[in-house]
């Protein structure tokens, strides 16, 4: 099994920025698929963006040129740097880890709100 905790969320203005971090218990070149999802209020589960193990990377439209997702393997570490934060940005955000056997794993989420 793979273990992951989120962090970094929390109360931001709009056009203001904030970076999510999630470690893993395990190594994070040997996880298929790290991808970043959220859920806002009303709103279905919603894929932000992901990251595969050979470094291809996308980003839903919704937040193309805003976000930007990357990891950092010496830390076994996937981040989302989040720019130019808009209210309907705010939701849980959850990291989740795809093996390539297929199991995936879920963190507990973290909140982002972005208000006046």
């Amino acid at each position: 099994q793979v273990q992951v905790a989120e962090s970094g969320g929390g109360l931001e203005q709009p056009g203001g920025s904030l970076r999510l971090s999630c470690v893993t218990s395990r190594t994070i070149s040997s996880i298929n698929i790290m991808g970043w999802y959220r859920q806002a209020p009303g709103k279905e589960r919603e894929l932000v963006a992901y990251i595969t193990s050979g470094g291809i990377t996308n980003v839903a439209d919704s937040v193309k040129g805003r976000f930007t997702i990357s990891i950092d393997n010496a830390k076994n570490t996937l981040s989302l740097q989040m720019n130019s934060l808009k209210p309907e940005d705010t939701a849980v955000y959850k990291c989740n880890a795809r093996l390539l056997r297929g199991e995936s794993y879920w963190g507990q989420g973290t909140q982002v709100t972005v208000s006046s």
